[in-house]
């Protein structure tokens, strides 16, 4: 009995940063159950990307105010010249494999970004944020960030995305053991992912008693 919970997001998306307390949630209401939880990159293109600064400020006040926030986020971060953020995406995806597989460096690049304003899509930005939140020698991170094992990565996990048809970021897709699947996307509180991992679990719970009093059906 099992479930698998992966988060599909863009470091510099606004609405990610939002979902982040949902979560945090999730992974400590679930910390002592068979759930599963994995966050992979999911780049924005430049379709999803604001075309101004007075755009983007217009954005982080309509989010924030949803959100019901009490500081508005810093536009700063962003730069016109770049259709996507390869950058502070791959820093965060490199960070694994230093062994640091939790939410550190991807919260303190986002922080660094939406908080403080700095220009994450610069490389050595990156790479000193990550590198810092994580404990990581930062010309070693630069480096494996800007290998094509990387950058392949992240972008079969965005491929990965479209295949099930992610819309926004951030995208929950939920799976258990026994062939459910949901998808929430564009989600940015926990309650209606809780009802489902609880239902799934439910569910593949009531298939191993069944399974137990009758083992593998018959041929």
């Amino acid at each position: 009995m099992s479930i698998s919970v992966t988060y599909y997001l863009d470091v510099i998306s606004s609405w990610c940063y939002w979902a982040e307390p949902a979560w945090a949630e999730l992974k400590q209401r679930y910390a002592n159950a068979p759930v599963e939880f994995d966050w992979r990159i999911a780049l924005m293109d430049p379709s999803g990307l604001p075309s101004s600064r007075e755009q983007l400020e217009w954005f982080y006040r309509r989010s924030g105010t949803i959100a019901r926030s009490p500081f508005m986020l810093n536009a700063g971060w962003l730069d016109l010249k770049l259709k996507e953020y390869i950058a502070p995406n791959c820093v965060a995806e490199a960070g694994k494999d230093f062994e640091v597989t939790d939410d550190r460096v991807r919260l303190a690049l986002m922080d660094a970004a939406m908080r403080e304003g700095k220009k994450v899509g610069d490389w050595k930005v990156s790479a000193a944020v990550a590198a810092k939140a994580g404990g990581m020698d930062k010309a070693q991170l630069l480096a494996r960030a800007k290998s094509p094992e990387i950058e392949k990565r992240v972008r079969a996990a965005t491929t990965q995305f479209h295949d099930f048809k992610g819309s926004l970021r951030p995208s929950f897709l939920i799976r258990s053991n026994i062939g459910d699947r949901a998808v929430f996307t564009g989600m940015v509180k926990a309650g209606p992912m809780i009802a489902t991992i609880d239902t799934m679990l439910d569910d593949a719970a009531a298939y191993a008693s069944h399974a137990a009093h009758f083992g593998s059906p018959p041929k």
